[in-house]
């Protein structure tokens, strides 16, 4: 891929940021035809920042706490993220809450990453939940952002078994692995133009989808 075709994606986290690694090493090697044009959090001092800055992308930092009111901080967000001119925006372990207005302005370039297989266990504490409700499989699912939480129209997931013992800091790191592989994959169908979002369905290669892909079936290439 050359730079011409690449989309402009921005990051939002909020911790870690272990799946933007994943997203940053791919568009690194070249196989994510994306140019991470920057990643925004908003809590200071956080270790996805300084991945951002290894990787020479810029790390921003917008902390909610210093806004009155939910409707400031999201003004100053889409400013903030609107001056890089994304064609993409990723959310990335970014824990805040989205209204409508934020969520309409990136209708259709807007996703999320999520750690169960939607539309089960939507919100906190999936791997707990998952557990203590006897599931014999769990996973994490990409999906479009709406205003509706962990609501919106489902791309694909991957699924993980529920093991014997497992407690929930072994799933979630079963569950982390898949989405390592999960995310960059929806981007660059994104970023390919392979998959879009058609009204409230997803199109995948001009279809609509009856159900969401599924990671382990997911059609790779052309």
């Amino acid at each position: 891929m050359n730079a011409a075709q690449k989309i402009r994606l921005v990051v939002l986290i909020s911790g870690r940021g272990s799946n933007l690694q994943a997203i940053l090493d791919q568009a690194a090697s070249g196989e994510l035809p994306v140019e991470v044009a920057a990643v925004i959090s908003n809590r200071p001092g956080v270790r996805g920042l300084e991945r951002a800055r290894q990787a020479s992308v810029p790390a921003l930092e917008l902390d909610h706490k210093h806004f009155a009111d939910r409707s400031a901080f999201e003004t100053a967000l889409i400013e903030m993220i609107d001056r890089h001119q994304p064609d993409l925006v990723a959310l990335a372990g970014f824990m805040r809450v989205l209204t409508a207005g934020f969520t309409e302005h990136y209708r259709g370039r807007l996703l999320n990453i999520h750690p169960s297989l939607l539309p089960k266990f939507r919100g906190l504490h999936t791997h707990e939940r998952a557990i203590a409700a006897g599931e014999t499989e769990h996973g994490a699912s990409i999906h479009f952002v709406t205003a509706e939480l962990d609501g919106g129209p489902i791309i694909v997931r991957a699924r993980v078994p529920l093991l014997p013992g497992d407690d929930p800091d072994a799933l979630a790191a079963r569950v982390l692995e898949q989405e390592h592989r999960l995310y960059p994959l929806a981007i660059r169908w994104f970023a390919e133009g392979r998959m879009r979002l058609d009204g409230e369905r997803v199109c995948f290669d001009g279809e609509p989808l009856a159900e969401p892909l599924r990671l382990e079936e997911a059609p790779l290439s052309r």
